[in-house]
């Protein structure tokens, strides 16, 4: 296998990127035509007409759903090609956005990562954590899902995940900042790659006041 990220320090893995860059038109015909499972729920948690960020929207499934919903939406991507692919399905702008960029401010009342914080190298995870809970509004909501597993690395298409377990995506929330936990849990998935496997999911909110970790 691969060495799992050969830049530890950075917060994006380069062939990911190339990956999602060369695969584009593929990935976006390929993937599911309703949104997210997670997404109506997490949208009930928030006021109508709430401001949204997505972080690695994709193809724009779930960018369209928000929409057509009534929310005020931002949708970025990593990669030039998928943001165009997103951009024609929402028929608004989206952003060109790595996480490491993210430098907001109290600016959202949401902030929607699904399938995409899983591609961070672990060392980089809590301070792409920081600077999402640092763009959130007070009483703002994040939620973001992951592959599950023990031991960082690649599947067969190259692209670099950080398969956490139960205990390490808990941990890294409760540890990196103040977040007030809403749920987190497992559940089977499928994926690109095609098979089902382990998947995880956690929400979670920044404090409207200082409050202990979860």
């Amino acid at each position: 296998m691969a060495a799992p990220n050969p830049d530890a320090t950075s917060a994006y893995d380069l062939p990911t990127l190339q990956f999602y860059s060369e695969e584009a038109p593929d990935y976006v015909s390929s993937a599911p035509g309703g949104a997210s499972r997670h997404l109506a729920g997490f949208l009930d948690l928030l006021v109508p007409g709430s401001t949204i960020l997505e972080l690695g929207c994709g193809g724009g499934r779930d960018a369209e759903a928000m929409l057509i919903a009534g929310f005020v939406v931002e949708a970025t991507d990593g990669v030039p090609e998928m943001a165009k692919k997103a951009q024609a399905r929402i028929g608004q702008p989206v952003r060109v956005l790595r996480f490491d960029q993210l430098d907001a401010s109290a600016t959202y009342d949401a902030i929607w990562a699904n399938a995409s914080l899983l591609h961070v190298p672990r060392s980089s995870l809590p301070k792409v954590i920081k600077r999402i809970f640092r763009a959130l509004r007070p009483g703002g909501f994040h939620f973001a899902s992951f592959k599950g597993g023990r031991q960082e690395g690649r599947d067969r298409f190259g692209r670099y995940f950080n398969y956490l377990s139960q205990a390490e995506l808990e941990a890294l929330y409760c540890t990196s900042v103040g977040w007030e936990m809403i749920a987190i849990g497992e559940y089977m998935g499928g994926g690109y790659e095609g098979g089902q496997g382990p998947w995880l999911s956690i929400t979670v909110r920044k404090p409207k006041e200082d409050r202990i970790r979860c």
